[in-house]
């Protein structure tokens, strides 16, 4: 395992020393002092300018493809909610061919904002393994890595920074020249007081730009799902992650780290204020700004993508009564009523009271049937 691993990184490792040591020769040469620790430091912040530049097409597309995730969420959640609760296979496949197909119709790879990430993690490891290989190549106990040789690990072994501190130390070690002999030893509280302002500096650059991309660069609707949610924790836990993990890496690593959180920040300041989110508070306030300016806002759109209404669900309602507009008198209607046997010549049966009234009820006691009285007349 350690064998591959070697492998893998050792050719980082050499393009990292080569950096490394090409801009401490070019710092050098301005004028800088060779053995300056802040010479080597900004070294190693020139290793991440160009890291970065390097990763900047890939962070296009990464930006690209938030974009377009954000557009197909209201499609992802139909989906789902289309196969809520069914956990057979056959189910389960056909959900997982219709999020594949409508990636594939939007032209959606979700595996694209995570790959600027992936790429950087080789190259921290990379940088971390050459620090603490810095004592072993001075010692002579290893080989030299790349133009990094025995005299300049040296030199940047004993080089400081910030009153004494070496940028191979950690917050538990540090470095001391002990009979022409490097040698480790407990770190000091100069030491430990850089590493912690260092840790919280990059906890805290980590922390706002997260919390900047969730805030301003979100819709609404993308706040709602459970991988939201998940970030909302993530937000507040890496920072905890950095005061324990913080403790055990160089101080030229923490350096790394902070640099390459402050090219983060201000990357995403940039993209965020020029390329913002669909639906996003940022969208908007682009929106706004280009108003103002009278240019006209087109809003991100990818082909393939159709949003199709949902259909209603018809409620059966009960019907309610036609009320007269106010100030309009109802007329009252006239029901028409059968008239009984007898009555065909207007004149009032037997039953009937003058007026024209038909008695309420049953017929009174004694009262014969109109058909019986025309035969006895």
């Amino acid at each position: 395992m350690n064998a591959m691993i070697d492998s893998i990184l050792h050719p980082l490792e050499w393009v990292v020393a080569w950096l490394m040591v090409g801009f401490h020769q070019i710092f050098t040469a301005i004028g800088l002092p060779a053995t300056s620790g802040f010479t080597w430091a900004l070294s190693i912040v020139g290793l991440v300018v160009v890291i970065r530049i390097i990763l900047i097409p890939l962070f296009v597309k990464q930006i690209h493809a938030s974009r377009r995730m954000q557009l197909i969420q209201p499609e992802m959640q139909k989906i789902q909610k289309k196969y809520k609760g069914k956990t057979d296979p056959e189910s389960r496949q056909a959900m997982t061919q219709e999020t594949m197909g409508l990636y594939k119709r939007t032209g959606t790879n979700p595996f694209s904002s995570c790959l600027p990430i992936l790429l950087q993690s080789p190259i921290f490891f990379a940088l971390f393994r050459v620090l603490n290989s810095l004592t072993a190549i001075a010692n002579g106990t290893k080989v030299p890595i790349g133009p990094l040789d025995k005299h300049l690990a040296l030199q940047a072994n004993t080089s400081t920074i910030f009153g004494g501190v070496s940028l191979a130390a950690t917050f538990q070690h540090m470095l001391a020249v002990v009979g022409n002999v490097i040698t480790v030893v407990p770190s000091d509280l100069n030491t430990k007081i850089v590493c912690v302002v260092m840790i919280v500096l990059m906890s805290a650059s980590t922390f706002t730009t997260q919390r900047q991309l969730m805030m301003k660069n979100m819709p609404a609707s993308a706040l709602d799902n459970p991988f939201a949610k998940q970030q909302k924790v993530l937000l507040y836990l890496m920072p905890l992650m950095f005061i324990f993990s913080g403790v055990t890496f160089p101080i030229g690593v923490l350096l790394y780290w902070l640099t390459t959180n402050l090219w983060s920040m201000g990357q995403q300041f940039y993209t965020i204020r020029r390329m913002p989110a669909p639906g996003s508070p940022a969208e908007k306030a682009l929106e706004e700004r280009r108003l103002k300016s009278g240019k006209e806002h087109k809003k991100f759109t990818i082909p393939g993508l159709t949003h199709e209404p949902e259909p209603e669900e018809i409620q059966d309602s009960p019907v309610e009564e036609v009320k007269p507009k106010s100030g309009q008198r109802q007329q009252p209607k006239r029901k028409k009523r059968t008239k009984p046997a007898g009555q065909a010549d207007g004149k009032p049966g037997p039953t009937q009271q003058p007026g024209g009234r038909q008695p309420a009820g049953r017929p009174q006691p004694g009262a014969k049937p109109s058909a019986a009285a025309d035969g006895d007349a």
